[in-house]
């Protein structure tokens, strides 16, 4: 592709690469995206090329092999699409590839066993499943649609558009005052109003004339979330255009992308995407002839999650250890290297392209009036169509977990989900139709976060996720200060003996009591907001509580010291399931006739009951 030298030049290439894309070849896409790719979809692309090339189609066909980013129904993976036809495949097999070819490629036939089901409605293309129907798609609009490797193909999708738009016809202060009327809040846990974060930086280098850096922070940590990471290796470009256009608004020169080392193909899918757009005269000296200079840096992080909070991210760019420092020190004014500094994550410059593009006004009139736009999430845990969704702000938590999310699979029952990472809450099922959004959220004791989204069933014990992400947190604290180093050990050390039928109610208050002392004094926010699982759990389930300090029983059958698992006579058939799957082979039987545990060698794993299909396994 030619360097682009004007303008005008970019906007031709995107009309004839339209034009081209229209010619009537068929397309067909392969998703890459995590959960595909674990499910064989690398085997199904190198098929796919395989087959059309010992195939010789015609050249009237040209089918394209794209493989594309995560599509977000990754239980249904690995996934395909055709175009022009939009049929949908799930469920793909190296083995089905060569009869895709033969059949709906070359004849045009539907393949009926490759299409998604659901209660007994079949469905030819994305749009009409229930999954995609109910999303609205902002930040990962061009996911699963282009190739994150051709940048001909995220330009032939708008790509670049929105920083020629501000480059031919918008000051950088109408850059800024854009945003500030959209309403987009930071989508990286903090939600703090981005236009107000610009908007303050650009004023601190008016005051202080000099270097002046943007930061996209990529370090997603939380369990359970991968949003961040569907965007970098899916759509690069998104990403790079929005910092783009964050520098000319700030008149910064250089940009640094921060990306945890367990994402090798995001930094792989962006170094080649800002090699490309180099080449392409879009990201460096001069971009598109305007005489406007930007360049970005990828720096990997070390896998420590304390570097997500800005300061610590900022000290780690600078070849320092990731420690936070006292926040009455503005990064908008003293950020990298004590300039002012930008930072926000891959989502929210992901969603500045469109906004400046359709503009701010357009932005502000989706979702709530103080949480606008959309919101993607990481759908995990017990649900049925784990994935990725983006909807509106402002959806009630039902239809993300039951409607697009499918519900809870099996015969077990809606009991909770956990938000905003590790330091969110708990919303328990009685407060499933709340407005997922930022004030929402809050009032209920939980937090947007960055996304992530973990339901659980009745087999899941609050005071064991409680304890899960109280020492996730703890291991992951840098200890700098005294509240996380000495009050996040003394909490886990409740929890544990909660855990174990020991304590009292009294501790409750202490724990109670130590939670608040954490959030007044810690350092940073992954201190001040570690307390909130124990808390929410606290606050809504506080009858498990007493059942583990009074009772000595974990209602869900998940605390090992207080729980025995037993098998109902009555309701065994003798299947001999559980008595092949036991790992410490402690139950024993004879065929057809029900079996029996062993207490002395069972150590409560729990994989009897998950494994029993006639509910023969019992919990006390």
């Amino acid at each position: 592709m030619e360097k682009i030298t004007n303008i005008e030049q970019l906007d031709l290439l995107k009309n004839s690469l339209r034009k081209a894309r229209e010619s009537g070849r068929q397309v067909v896409r392969v998703c890459l995206g995590p959960g595909c790719r674990a499910q064989g979809a690398d085997k199904v692309a190198a098929a796919f090329r395989n087959a059309v090339r010992q195939q010789g189609l015609p050249v009237k066909v040209e089918p394209l092999i794209k493989e594309t980013g995560c599509h977000g129904f990754c239980k249904e993976g690995p996934l395909v699409t055709l175009e022009p036809s939009g049929l949908f495949y799930s469920r793909v097999k190296p083995d089905d590839v060569e009869e895709i070819v033969e059949k709906t490629i070359k004849n045009n036939e539907v393949i009926s066993r490759l299409l998604y089901s659901e209660n007994g409605t079949v469905y030819k293309s994305a749009q009409e499943i229930p999954f995609y129907k109910m999303q609205k798609k902002i930040a990962s609009r061009n996911v699963g649609d282009i190739d994150p490797l051709s940048i001909e193909d995220a330009i032939a999708n708008g790509a670049y558009q929105a920083v020629a738009k501000a480059f031919a016809s918008m000051t950088p202060e109408q850059v800024i005052k854009d945003v500030e009327v959209s309403g987009l809040r930071g989508r990286g846990g903090a939600g703090f109003p981005t236009g107000r974060k610009w908007r303050s930086a650009a004023d601190a280098v008016k005051k202080h004339p000099g270097p002046v850096y943007v930061v996209c922070n990529g370090d997603e940590g939380d369990p359970g979330a991968f949003m961040d990471c569907v965007v970098m290796e899916g759509d690069p470009h998104s990403v790079i255009e929005g910092m783009i256009i964050a520098a000319y608004a700030l008149g910064a020169r250089q940009g640094f992308i921060y990306v945890r080392e367990e994402y090798p193909f995001a930094i792989k899918n962006l170094t080649i995407a800002m090699e490309q757009a180099r080449s392409a005269g879009l990201l460096g000296a001069n971009i598109m002839g305007t005489g406007f200079e930007f360049d970005i840096r990828i720096n990997r992080g070390a896998g420590a999650y304390v570097c997500g909070e800005s300061t610590a991210l900022f000290q780690s760019i600078e070849g320092k250890p990731g420690e936070p420092r006292a926040k009455y020190i503005r990064s908008v004014e003293r950020g990298l290297w004590d300039r002012p500094t930008v930072l926000n994550n891959v989502e929210t410059l992901a969603n500045i392209p469109v906004i400046i593009e359709n503009g701010g006004e357009w932005f502000s009139k989706i979702g709530p009036p103080n949480s606008t736009g959309t919101k993607a999430f990481s759908l995990v845990g017990k649900v049925k169509n784990v994935g990725l969704v983006e909807v509106p702000m402002g959806v009630p938590l039902s239809t993300i977990v039951e409607d697009i999310g499918g519900g809870i699979p099996g015969k077990k029952s809606f009991k909770a989900v956990q938000t905003g990472g590790p330091s969110g809450g708990c919303i328990p099922y009685k407060l499933k139709d709340v407005s997922v959004d930022f004030d929402s959220l809050t009032k209920i004791g939980s937090i947007m976060g960055s996304g992530g989204m973990i339901v659980m069933d009745d087999r899941d014990c609050v005071v064991d996720v409680a304890r899960y992400f109280l020492r996730f947190l703890e291991e992951e604290s840098c200890g700098k200060c005294l509240p996380c180093r000495l009050g996040l050990e003394a909490m886990l050390e409740f929890l544990d003996n909660f855990a174990q039928g020991k304590g009292s109610l009294e501790d409750i208050e202490e724990l109670k009591s130590l939670a608040k002392a954490v959030q007044d004094g810690a350092l940073c926010a992954l201190g001040g907001s570690a307390p909130n699982p124990m808390l929410t759990t606290l606050e809504y389930f506080r009858d498990e509580y007493e059942a583990h300090i009074i009772e000595k029983r974990c209602p869900a059958g998940v605390c090992k010291d207080l729980i025995t698992f037993h098998i109902d006579s009555e309701a065994c058939t003798g299947c001999g399931l559980c008595a092949s799957n036991c790992p410490q082979a402690c139950i024993t039987g004879e065929d057809k006739k029900p079996h029996e545990i062993s207490q002395n060698a069972c150590t409560r794993c729990g994989t009897c009951m998950d494994l029993c299909k006639f509910s023969a396994i019992t919990v006390s």
